[in-house]
């Protein structure tokens, strides 16, 4: 059974999209714990982010900070965390999270419940603002 994940690679689930190649979808997460937190993930269904052949996952933490640095030019933030974490979506990926301090990534806080308006001009602004 496809993970949620492909279902967004393959269309049949929309997304808040930020940035996608051939081998790579960014999509803010419509759950996030900060302004602008986004997912970063490869297009292949992998579980387990260390079982992805070695160009995979530097082709992955490359695209990231492509989209890291998209997310900077658009949300205020000290810097953007990179964390691996969770169980609940059997497909590598990584949270890109904007923070100013530590809690920000604590992944315990409640989650933000932006409109939809909030999330479309989020995902529009950084979209424009990442050099692919």
């Amino acid at each position: 059974m496809a993970s949620i994940f492909t279902k967004i690679v393959n269309g049949e689930i929309p997304c808040y999209k930020v940035a996608e190649n051939d081998q790579y979808l960014a999509f803010l997460d419509i759950m996030p714990l900060v302004e602008g937190h986004a997912l970063v993930i490869p297009k292949t269904e992998v579980d387990y982010i260390f079982d992805l052949d070695d160009a995979s996952l530097a082709g992955l933490h490359l695209f990231a900070k492509k989209v890291a640095l998209g997310i900077e030019q658009v949300v205020p933030c000290a810097r953007i965390a990179l964390t691996v974490i969770g169980l609940e979506v059997p497909h590598a990926h990584v949270h890109l999270i904007p923070m100013t301090v530590m809690n920000d990534v604590n992944f315990t806080n409640p989650k933000l419940s932006l409109s939809k308006e909030r999330m479309l001009e989020l995902s529009t602004q950084i979209a424009s603002a990442i050099k692919l």
